[in-house]
């Protein structure tokens, strides 16, 4: 089954590459893009797809790593400009149910404290990344700063989903073998536990009826 996903997924990339490369290109800078804005969009997934990718020898590594590097620092530096703009107190009035004033109150005194260390960790928040890049914004943090710390997330982050992604690649018949494995381990065992769940439950039934 693993195999034959991966065979759906190489059917649909070569269709891709007929109008070549430049597509996959942009279309890394696009996903990453709309991450931060969408933050429950699969950004992570399209890094992994670009690196393996590159791997196989399709992409070139350099240009992956800068594409999903642009797209993401570019849209949280929308995020944050988007918060410096509006301000702490266009915030506070609005109140919303997922970024209180409560939250904002409570994230700007961790800014103060950590606000470098969020920063550097940003990129390895998931759901958070947004909303430290629109704190930092309505906190007034340094952009020059903001920029750099960002920066320094993404290529850390970016390079071991990266070498991740090589890992796979290069590794695949192995982690396919020890796939089917558990499939013809677990699986039974899976269908065993059910099917016992089922009979308790059936049986307990049967007794509750009886003392009716």
């Amino acid at each position: 089954m693993m195999e034959q996903s991966f065979q759906l997924i190489n059917s649909f990339i070569d269709k891709l590459f007929i109008y070549g490369p430049f597509w996959i290109y942009l279309a890394l800078f696009i996903a990453l893009f709309i991450e931060n804005i969408f933050p429950p969009f699969p950004g992570d997934f399209f890094t992994l797809t670009g690196g393996a990718l590159a791997t196989a020898g399709r992409l070139n590594i350099c240009i992956v790593f800068m594409m999903v590097y642009l797209g993401g620092i570019a849209s949280v530096m929308v995020v944050y400009y988007f918060g410096y703009k509006y301000g702490r107190n266009f915030f506070m009035r609005k109140n919303y149910r997922f970024f209180s004033a409560k939250d904002i109150t409570r994230l700007e005194s961790w800014f103060q404290k950590r606000g470098i260390y969020l920063l550097l960790l940003n990129r390895f928040i998931v759901g958070g990344r947004s909303i430290i890049a629109l704190v930092a914004g309505i906190s007034r943090y340094s952009p020059v700063s903001t920029f750099i710390y960002t920066s320094v997330s993404f290529w850390l982050f970016n390079g071991i989903l990266l070498f991740g992604s090589y890992i796979f690649v290069v590794n695949f018949e192995t982690i396919a073998h020890h796939f089917h494995l558990y499939e013809k381990i677990v699986w039974p065992v899976v269908i065993l536990a059910a099917l016992t769940i089922i009979y308790l439950k059936l049986k307990k039934a049967k007794k509750d009826v009886g003392k009716i």
